[in-house]
């Protein structure tokens, strides 16, 4: 029945949420003069959810939202060289190295023969193509496919793009929110591959049951799951 399998990027194929929790707890130390780290913290994820429909998701955008949220904070007396020094926690998050995370080559090797394999992800589009580019991963890829949003007209646009029905369409991936709910609300299926940092944005507050949802500890897994659907 399963024609396409996409694949989240983002902390399903590499490493990614941890760089912004090292970025944002150098952030909340540049600013403990003028508030608490924790509250800090929040005034920031407040400023990035605001800004999502101006800059989308990515590092160019919390880079903006950081320096939004020191400049509100400390009612635009932040010294010059804190915005300097946020530009640099920025900068060095673009310069992190590309960690693909244990057993995703070997799956997409295992099924790439038998499967278009597509990845599906959100984010900024230079950002996210450089992180593909530096993987070494994109030759497994019959399509890369970088959204602005992952909801169900975005997946639906996928799909009818890929030519398959939503039966015959697979997406794997870390969010419960972004990856799984809305393809299962089209009628695909979804494999949930959880990561131990999940922002705060993707959580949701119940237990997903649907007859095309299925749950896996690790990557590893898959292969064995999708050979029983």
């Amino acid at each position: 029945m399963i024609k396409v399998i996409a694949f989240d990027a983002d902390d399903t194929l590499w490493v990614n949420e941890p760089f912004f929790r090292e970025a944002e707890e150098k952030f909340t130390e540049l600013l403990e003069d003028f508030m608490p780290q924790h509250s800090v913290l929040k005034e920031l994820y407040l400023t990035e959810i605001e800004n999502l429909n101006l800059y989308g998701y990515g590092i160019k955008g919390f880079m903006l939202s950081m320096i939004q949220t020191a400049l509100r904070i400390s009612e635009h007396k932040i010294p010059l060289k804190v915005i300097d020094r946020i530009l640099e926690i920025g900068n060095e998050m673009m310069e992190k190295p590309v960690e693909i995370l244990p057993g995703v080559e070997e799956v997409l090797a295992e099924l790439k023969n038998d499967y278009r394999l597509v990845m599906a992800t959100k984010g900024d589009l230079v950002d996210q193509q450089r992180k593909l580019n530096k993987s070494g991963l994109d030759h497994y890829f019959h399509h890369i496919e970088i959204m602005s949003e992952k909801k169900e007209a975005d997946f639906a646009k996928l799909i009818q793009h890929l030519d398959v029905a939503p039966k015959e369409f697979l997406m794997l991936g870390n969010s419960l929110k972004s990856d799984v709910l809305p393809v299962l609300e089209l009628g695909g299926h979804a494999i949930h591959i959880p990561f131990h940092i999940t922002w705060q944005h993707e959580k949701i507050e119940y237990n997903v049951e649907h007859d095309n949802f299925y749950q896996a500890e690790h990557i590893t897994q898959v292969v064995e799951l999708i050979k029983e659907m």
